[in-house]
């Protein structure tokens, strides 16, 4: 029998990374939650009860390293899939929403990497990125949040040439637009009317992520766009 995997994933209390947590944690894994407050935290553990629950803001990236207690000695991966969007003209931009966006969607996730990177060559683990499409592409409107995507998209590209002598694969996922939460937030920023169905199933973005976690050893996907299927009509 296969030993369970030992992950830590963020952003598991909604979209894409609740329904990766769902998997993982459904097939019997380890997994290890951030939550960014003690009643996140709440949530996080009634909903799953065998999980590492803890609290690390990652809009608070300089508290993150003193929060990571309790790690296992090897991790088979980190997954990078909480995210916040702001959106808005260059001409208008908030310090603080600018800021927010960089904190949550790169700077948390390469200080994490670096503090899990020790238990990531223990397993020859996975770092898996949740990037956007707004990471190959900015449009008017997304240059705060594009801003943090591309830098993400370099960060997990540097970080695949350094650590590919050590084992550590690193993969991002370019998902396009997705039925979460967020994305229902952004149709109310453009003043545009929502409707789940026309944008791609959370479950179906996690199905990739735990498709590329569970590749054998000999493989790796270093980069996956996912896009909404054509329509009829």
């Amino acid at each position: 029998m296969t030993a369970p995997g030992r992950h830590l994933v963020t952003g598991a209390g909604s979209g894409i990374g609740a329904a990766v947590a769902r998997i993982l944690a459904g097939r019997g894994d380890e997994l290890w939650l951030p939550a960014r407050s003690a009643q996140r935290a709440d949530d996080l553990s009634r909903e799953f009860p065998k999980a590492h629950v803890f609290v690390a803001d990652l809009a608070d990236p300089a508290s993150l390293e003193k929060s990571l207690t309790g790690l296992p000695d090897a991790l088979d991966s980190v997954l990078h899939i909480a995210g916040v969007v702001e959106l808005g003209p260059v001409a208008e931009l908030e310090v603080d929403d600018l800021r927010a966006q960089l904190d949550v969607n790169l700077v948390a996730p390469m200080l994490l990497t670096k503090a899990c990177l020790p238990a990531l060559r223990a397993a020859r683990g996975l770092v898996l990125v949740v990037n956007s499409s707004a990471g190959l592409t900015a449009n008017a409107h997304w240059s705060a949040y594009a801003a943090s995507k591309f830098g993400v998209r370099a960060f997990a590209d540097a970080l695949r040439a350094e650590e590919q002598g050590n084992g550590v694969r690193v993969t991002t996922v370019y998902p396009s637009r997705t039925a979460t939460a967020m994305q229902q937030k952004v149709h109310e920023q453009e003043g545009a009317a929502y409707d789940a169905s026309n944008w791609i199933d959370p479950q179906t973005a996690a199905g990739t992520i735990v498709h590329v976690l569970d590749l054998p050893g000999d493989a790796t996907i270093p980069e996956v766009t996912i896009r909404p299927a054509p329509r009829q009509g």
